[in-house]
């Protein structure tokens, strides 16, 4: 068995592209081993921003032979009073066989003459040689280039190929390229200025070994543990925590090879910026690792006490010959554009952050959706409206609307500033910044500073009761807007980022636990979006219904994200009569939906289904209404002929009130209660003193359908359990 190894080596290749490429080089090779009919063999990747590279290993020195059957003419055609004809030789020819080798097989159709037609398998070596070239040609990634009089395409020009079969050099040429590069038993170390000393590859499974001795670690996932150990080492003995984020380690990781890392310093007249502004300099343009002594104030004009005055900078090829160089460099850049923030931070503080709103009506919000200022408007008016709903149905939350106005009012000013024009993700950052700066009061900043999140599945959701309220509001205003005119998400087509809107709506409320009745907050932006955009001739209905099916669906997916069962989800997410019913209080169907899921995990769910369920079966044989739960308005005790009836009417009668009881712990006890029924109700079905249901009397049927419905009635409460399955 023989071991591949394949190494592309170009100049420095772009960070996003290395995972891509490698994962398609292994998909290209396991595609040609299966065409080679090779058993699936393990392959291991190498990448680095110098080289692409696998080893494949036990492989077959060659193909197996082939073995191909044909069919030919019938056998009464080929042979003739056991001769042959010219049928059966000119068949036998063209298979380069004999006469003699010729079978004769019985069919569905008759008897046919057959060949058994051996091509020998190739070497393995021969078929690497013609793949390899094909396999590099068929690399895909954005922005690929030729080079030279070339029409090859990579993304950086390929310098060199090492093509070993254990320690047989492959005799692969690149043809394409300019110059023409050939296959070599040598490999690169790390470049040190403009020189690259040459690395001899004995053979295919040495490659990783000689390479680290070199100070390269080819493995990704192992260089990324390097660097992240690196950079944790030295920012605790530094007495500070590095703010290492998964993208910017992803990044790392793919701009260097050989990863070393040096310590700069910030000079002391930027921590006057904020520690948001220095960090944002540093990871976005430096790719260096920002240091804090302190969990910084999102609300902090300055990095005083907060940012540490050095920073961390992976290098690559190390140790370095001239580190204080290379630090001093590195400082002097970082400088430069830590000059450049502190202009913007002063040039922004110059007037207060009202004074940035009439600039807001130069800015197109959208296609038919007026300017920046005109959403602004908007959003005060949404943020007025959820304020007072969310205070109507929360008994006990208190909300500033004064507040909460004005940070409606101030939420998107910053958008206009230069420090949020040349770093978007500082918006909403630098609003609340400067509003304190204007004076603001630290709710209303703090609420300008959290409308935005989460800006993403794994991000924070807003603390404060103001910032929640915002970004309720910011979200609800977008997708009425955005629907109003025509532009839905569809497939893969998101521009707006709706879904992560819809998501964010329901997470925070979710989270906060509010109850809110988007159907009424929804219909009325609806009707007020027809006076707002007339130009859009806007339908308040049919938007509307397009809103609720769309928030619906965002809500199911929520469901199914909480581990929620498929089954669960459609029981408590059953459509009611009225449309968007599941949206008069989302937090509500979640907390039903993760009650359901905690006593089925827990094995109590099921006797309560099976009592629920058997009930349900025969009360839909009656016509009670699914909204009556009080066995008193429907239920005639002088028609019991049973004391069965009695004992299943007085459990009802108990659990009348707690379907009125919408919370966790009232849907608890009405649960429990249900389960309690299943010895009455055993005794109503087949008990000493069991009932017929369908009784001939039809006063005492209905009696008793309603009984049952009741039960059924009570249970809808919390879920239609008819969709549970088992």
């Amino acid at each position: 068995m023989a071991s591949l190894l394949l190494e592309i080596g170009a100049e420095e290749l772009p960070a996003a592209f290395c995972p891509a490429a490698l994962a398609q080089l292994g998909q290209l090779i396991t595609a040609s081993l299966q065409d080679w009919h090779f058993d699936a063999l393990p392959w291991q990747g190498f990448a680095t921003p110098r080289r692409l590279g696998v080893l494949v290993q036990n492989l077959p020195p060659r193909q197996k032979d082939l073995v191909k059957t044909r069919k030919g003419p019938p056998a009464r055609q080929a042979f003739h009073r056991d001769q042959p004809t010219a049928a059966a030789q000119g068949f036998a020819q063209r298979c380069g066989l004999a006469v003699e080798d010729l079978t004769i097989r019985a069919t569905p159709k008759g008897e046919f003459v057959f060949a058994e037609v051996r091509q020998p398998g190739q070497a393995t070596g021969d078929l690497l040689q013609e793949a390899i070239p094909t396999w590099i040609g068929a690399i895909q990634g954005k922005r690929l280039m030729r080079w030279g009089t070339g029409t090859q395409r990579f993304s950086r020009p390929i310098r060199w190929l090492v093509a070993l079969l254990n320690d047989e050099l492959l005799p692969v040429r690149l043809e394409q390229t300019s110059p023409a590069v050939t296959a070599q038993a040598n490999s690169y170390g790390p470049r040190r200025g403009w020189r690259c000393d040459p690395l001899p590859i004995a053979t295919a499974e040495a490659y990783g070994t000689i390479l680290r001795k070199a100070g390269i670690i080819p493995d990704r996932q192992q260089r990324q543990e390097e660097i992240r150990r690196l950079i944790e080492s030295r920012a605790a003995a530094l007495g500070a925590v590095p703010q290492l984020k998964p993208a910017l380690l992803e990044e790392l990781t793919d701009l260097v090879e050989a990863p070393g890392i040096i310590v700069g310093r910030i000079e002391e007249r930027f921590l006057s910026l904020p520690a948001e502004v220095s960090a944002m300099e540093m990871v976005t343009h430096q790719r260096y690792v920002p240091l804090l002594q302190t969990p910084a104030d999102p609300l902090a004009l300055d990095a005083h006490g907060v940012l540490d005055p050095h920073f961390l900078a992976i290098t690559n090829a190390s140790p370095l010959a001239d580190e204080a160089l290379i630090t001093q460099g590195n400082e002097r850049v970082l400088r430069a554009r830590l000059a450049d923030g502190a202009f913007f931070y002063d040039q922004d503080r110059s007037q207060p952050l009202e004074d940035y709103l009439p600039r807001l009506e130069g800015v197109t919000f959208a296609a038919g959706l007026g300017s920046l200022r005109d959403r602004t408007d908007r959003l005060v008016r949404q943020a007025q409206a959820v304020a007072m709903a969310l205070q109507q149905q929360n008994g006990t939350l208190q909300m500033n609307q004064q507040a909460l106005s004005r940070a409606a009012l101030l939420c998107k000013a910053d958008l206009v500033t230069q420090m949020v024009g040349e770093f978007p993700e500082l918006q909403g950052v630098m609003g609340a910044k400067y509003a304190v700066a204007s004076g603001e009061g630290s709710q209303v900043a703090e609420a300008i500073r959290e409308h935005y999140l989460p800006s993403g599945a794994d991000d924070l959701l807003p603390a404060s009761h103001l910032g929640r309220a915002l970004a309720l509001s910011e979200r609800l205003e977008l997708l009425v807007s955005i629907f109003a005119t025509g532009q839905r998400p569809t497939g893969s087509s998101d521009p707006f980022a709706l879904r992560r809107a819809g998501n964010g709506l329901l997470h925070i409320l979710v989270d906060c636990g509010w109850s809110l009745n988007l159907v009424s907050l929804l219909e009325a932006a609806c009707s007020q979006s027809a006076k707002d955009f007339p130009n859009l001739t806007v339908d308040p209905v049919a938007l509307l219904a397009e809103l609720l099916a769309f928030l619906q669906q965002r809500l199911r997916t929520m469901l199914a994200e909480l581990e929620l069962d498929y089954d669960i989800i459609n029981a408590v997410a059953a459509e009611a009569q009225e449309p968007g019913a599941l949206l008069q209080d989302p937090v509500d169907v979640v907390c039903r939906g993760r009650l359901l899921q905690r006593l089925r995990d827990a094995g109590a769910l099921a006797p309560i289904q099976t009592v629920v369920q058997r009930a349900a079966r025969l009360a839909e044989k009656g016509d009670l209404q699914r909204h009556q739960c009080n066995p008193k308005d429907c239920v005639d005790a002088s028609l019991f002929s049973s004391p069965a009836e009695g004992a299943v009417l007085a459990a009802l009668e108990a659990l009348a009130p707690l379907t009125r009881a919408r919370d966790h712990h009232g849907y608890e006890r009405l649960l429990m209660g249900l389960g309690r029924l299943s010895p009455k109700l055993q005794a109503f079905f087949d008990g000493e003193d069991s009932v017929m249901v369908m009784a001939l009397d039809p006063d005492v049927r209905r009696n008793r359908l309603n009984l049952l419905a009741i039960l059924r009635n009570q249970a809808l409460v919390i879920a239609d359990f008819s969709r549970l399955s088992g």
